[in-house]
């Protein structure tokens, strides 16, 4: 029900160019920047040439690697170009994962950088076996669907190894010793197939990393973090943990400013939340965390790949971004779901809204319903969007701000 549901919402959005003109064309400012932002195409590319200056660079944990501190999440870019521009500029590491645009993603990265002859000169990161994909495997089924599928992005990578191979978006710490994608992971390592391993994490990463520390198996971690997260002590207690144990740490989801709290606030404010100003603050404050290695922000333009590049450079504020930090409130008012659970509680029905406000978000700001489809199908149909129809009303709330009883019906109407 839900894959025909995302294939009638995908149609829409190609009719409808989504984010221009449905419901949800608010003018979404998270990693996938709209049309309407300054990042759109329509400002032009940024030509800033940078031929002496060399970016900064990290060591990503015990790997060997050492990394720029800004690299490219390829995930909603379609445009070959973008990665060619990254490669120019100085990009070297490129992060995707076999399922985005349905394996387009890959191929494109992996025809790019064949094509420029730089496969050497590059890391490549790419993730595989999703919750729903992992969801009812006995664990001999687990490794052979895992090994399957990295032996498909290899073939799409046109590479003979992939160099960070994560196991996708792990929720629980319980998933990190499954013994059938441990097995998969040393295996493929053994055979050189993959140089290093780790796990994407979105929700529990505070836990998730603990456990990974503990197991002494991952070398690498690729986690959501940015200035909501900002009181978030455990996570960042689990950061050096992590860089205690030799763990690389990767950010995502860096810059998380939303619609919602931007239009709250007055017009002489709202200046804050366009353009260059937000996007560049909130990178750099995602970096000055020396412990995070590199950030992967996801860019679909020149202009938008062009403007966080340049924080690679330099992490230290200028005025206005020192002002954007003085003037808001973000830490404790910013409406940004850090799946931390706890709305689940007040819910009579116990529903999965973490899941549901990541799947609100790939359809929304992302303009992404393939993504948006995945996340949905983890979701048990027990605590899935189909339990809220069992209520009147909704009862549930979120203790940061984030507008939860909005964004369900915003997800029954997309998907009705």
């Amino acid at each position: 029900m839900y894959k025909k549901a995302m294939r009638r919402q995908q149609k829409r959005i190609s009719r409808r160019e989504f984010l221009g003109h449905s419901l949800f064309g608010l003018g979404c400012f998270g990693l996938a920047r709209t049309k309407g932002s300054p990042f759109g195409d329509r400002h032009g590319v940024i030509q800033r040439e940078t031929p002496e200056r060399e970016p900064i660079r990290r060591s990503l944990g015990k790997t060997g690697l050492r990394l720029p501190i800004v690299s490219l999440g390829v995930m909603n870019a379609d445009n070959p170009d973008l990665v060619r521009r990254a490669v120019d500029l100085g990009v070297r590491h490129f992060d995707t994962a076999h399922g985005y645009q349905r394996g387009r993603n890959e191929a494109m990265v992996g025809s790019v950088i064949q094509e420029l002859g730089v496969r050497e000169k590059t890391v490549i990161a790419t993730k595989a076996m999703t919750p729903s994909e992992r969801q009812g495997k006995t664990p001999q089924q687990a490794k052979q669907n895992f090994i399957k599928a990295v032996e498909e992005s290899l073939r799409r990578l046109r590479t003979d190894y992939i160099d960070i191979l994560y196991v996708h978006d792990i929720k629980d710490a319980g998933e990190i010793n499954n013994p059938g994608i441990t097995e998969a992971l040393a295996l493929l390592k053994d055979q050189k197939k993959t140089r290093f391993v780790g796990f994407s994490t979105h929700a529990n990463m505070a836990a998730c990393i603990e456990e990974a520390c503990r197991g002494k198996f991952y070398d690498v971690v690729l986690t959501t973090f940015n200035y909501a997260l900002a009181d978030d002590t455990e996570l960042l207690s689990s950061f050096q943990k992590a860089r205690d144990a030799g763990i690389g740490l990767i950010a995502m989801k860096t810059q998380c400013s939303q619609y919602w709290y931007r239009d709250s606030l007055p017009p002489s404010q709202q200046r804050y939340y366009e353009g260059q100003i937000l996007h560049s603050a909130l990178l750099k404050w995602a970096l000055r965390h020396d412990v995070i290695t590199t950030a992967v922000p996801g860019c679909t333009t020149l202009y938008q790949l062009e403007t966080d590049w340049q924080a690679a450079f330099d992490l230290a504020y200028t005025q206005e971004e020192e002002r954007f930090f003085q003037n808001r409130k973000i830490k404790t008012e910013l409406a940004y779901c850090v799946q931390c659970s706890r709305c689940v509680s007040t819910c009579p029905q116990a529903v999965d809204i973490p899941s549901l406000m990541r799947t609100h978000m790939y359809l929304t700001c992302y303009s992404n319903p393939s993504l948006a489809s995945q996340t949905l199908e983890g979701v048990s149909r027990s605590n899935g969007l189909q339990a809220c129809s069992s209520c009147d009303s909704c009862r549930a709330n979120c203790s940061r701000g984030v507008p939860v009883v909005r964004r369900i019906g915003e997800l029954k109407l997309a998907l009705a």
